[in-house]
């Protein structure tokens, strides 16, 4: 199987690189491809759709990785199902629903609420690439549901950086998606949309065989 991720910016190309291979093993290839922004992505998702389903191969699966951004997640998920079906892809929410899951296409998954989420989803992964962070890091009350972390996940991650020392002119989110994301073990990440991206990748590739 072939995977084609489709995501927002560079920094989430910069830590798929790294994870994706973690959680698929050899069972699959992929490529990237970013866009500039998330406002990028959706305006050109329609058109992109509507050209990979002219050839889409039958064991090439496209996955789609936004940010929640704060924004409705139910219209966000909406919109991202609608450019799939209006180009006659079937995607794996489609496809849940007629109980014929290896025929999905499309898999379309939300980082809640921004990919740094996914970062102290796994605390001890900032540690090792930045050893002066604590590594109590991930105990702290406000840290333990990271997909609920008030005030903005990349901004927490660029204030707790910075207090250890790190990035003082400002968080370099491609740089530390890279050095965090290549500490990072699947298996022991508590954000729960991390592993609903994870399995539902697992899941893609068995389903595929």
């Amino acid at each position: 199987m072939h995977i084609v991720f489709l995501v927002e910016e560079i920094s989430a190309e910069a830590a798929l690189l790294n994870l994706v291979p973690k959680i698929l093993g050899a069972s699959a290839s992929f490529e990237i491809h970013p866009y500039q922004c998330k406002n990028d992505l959706l305006s050109k998702l329609p058109q992109v759709m509507r050209s990979y389903a002219k050839w889409l191969h039958d064991d090439w699966r496209i996955v789609v990785l936004v940010d929640e951004d704060r924004s409705n997640c139910k219209s966000l998920k909406d919109r991202l199902e609608n450019a799939a079906k209006d180009a006659g892809l079937i995607t794996r929410t489609m496809s849940d629903k007629t109980s014929s899951c290896s025929r999905f296409q499309v898999m379309n998954r939300i980082a809640v609420e921004e990919l740094e989420a996914w970062f102290f989803g796994d605390a001890s992964a900032i540690n090792q690439a930045y050893p002066k962070v604590p590594r109590t890091l991930g105990s702290r009350s406000k840290y333990h549901d990271p997909d609920s972390i008030k005030g903005g996940t990349w901004e927490s991650l660029e204030r707790e950086l910075k207090k250890s020392g790190y990035f003082k002119g400002g968080l370099r989110k491609i740089e530390a998606a890279k050095t965090i994301s290549a500490f990072m073990e699947p298996e022991r990440n508590n954000s729960k949309s991390f592993r609903v991206f994870r399995d539902g990748l697992r899941e893609m590739v068995r389903w595929g065989i």
